[in-house]
């Protein structure tokens, strides 16, 4: 389970969590603009805008858990399981397997709008990675600095819906998510006044009561509440250092510690990390579970122009500053 978000101040930024009992090794992945993009059922793309991401690399390809590409555009796959639905061969679309989505998109697009417009050709086919890897169910959320939104492959098709929030989280289908939360209308990040009666004497007792009814649990719904209700109420100065921090802020509000989710005997689903990259600049900060602290790869720190993909291991260990 996951929770991803957008915030624009003076630059726009782009993460999420990745909540899940286990890793499997994802690095900081850079896909420079020259590094043979190979789809198993389109053309392959060898000249691209360059990417940087979360991934787990498997036989020399990134399986991009989210990025954003050097254009400013952020893409980022949710756990969706249940409802999503991936469709066969299609004659006349682009067929792209599920694996494939995140670089389709990023390697071509520079916005919503062309997103959009490759979207209204695609077929997100049920294709395996490997015999190893079985298919993930997932939704994505899509953005750039004006605008996001969620794509959905369903039993019923591809359907792509306006986010007006900015925010994804798992389950149930995004329209019934953003429908929900007509019933936290109420909240408010003020303080409450009486409206129970006229006839009670009734104070707030405690800072913070204007959002009493905030949803606490680790469910999707109520972590898709709680990041649009922080989010969207969030208030940030427009540098760089007092953004991102505001952004990693965000997602602590619906990070997942050890021992609250038990998936299986023994086994607990945890934020194994959590991203926010500056779309603007092409820098992605990342915090791991064990690690708090920030730490940050510049893809312009590279060289875009190369063929061969740039991996930083994600630093697992706890970094602590010690003042004396």
């Amino acid at each position: 389970m996951c929770t991803a978000i957008t915030l624009k101040t003076k630059d726009f930024y782009f993460g999420r969590t990745l909540d899940y009992e286990h890793s499997y090794t994802e690095e900081v992945t850079v896909t420079p603009r020259n590094f043979p993009l190979v789809f198993r059922n389109a053309r392959v793309v060898d000249k691209h805008f360059a990417i940087i991401g979360m991934a787990f690399v498997q036989d020399g390809y990134p399986l991009y858990y989210d990025a954003v590409n050097e254009k400013g555009l952020g893409m980022a796959g949710l756990n969706f399981v249940g409802n999503a639905v991936y469709s066969g061969f299609s004659n006349d679309k682009d067929n792209i397997a599920q694996f494939e989505f995140i670089p389709w998109i990023l390697s071509q697009c520079e916005n919503i709008t062309e997103a959009k417009a490759l979207l209204g050709k695609i077929n997100i086919t049920n294709t395996k990675f490997s015999e190893s890897l079985p298919v993930a169910q997932l939704h994505w959320i899509i953005a750039d600095r004006d605008e996001a939104i969620t794509v959905e492959s369903v039993k019923d098709g591809i359907h792509v819906y306006e986010n007006p929030v900015g925010v994804l989280a798992n389950n149930p289908t995004f329209p019934e998510q953003l429908f929900n939360l007509n019933n936290f209308l109420h909240l408010s990040p003020k303080e409450p006044k009486n409206l129970f009666s006229d006839k009670l004497d009734l104070k707030a007792y405690s800072r913070g009561m204007g959002a009493m009814g905030l949803p606490g649990d680790l469910s999707s719904q109520s972590r898709f509440v709680r990041a649009a209700f922080t989010k969207m109420n969030s208030v940030s100065g427009n540098g760089e250092s007092t953004s991102v921090s505001q952004f990693f802020h965000i997602l602590d509000s619906v990070a997942q510690p050890k021992g609250c989710c038990e998936v299986e005997n023994g086994q607990y689903e945890i934020t194994i990390y959590s991203s926010c990259c500056n779309c603007d600049k092409g820098i992605y900060y990342y915090t791991s579970y064990e690690n708090r602290q920030i730490t940050a790869v510049d893809m312009h720190s590279e060289n875009l122009d190369g063929n061969i993909l740039i991996k930083y291991p994600m630093i697992l260990n706890q970094q602590i500053n010690m003042q004396n």
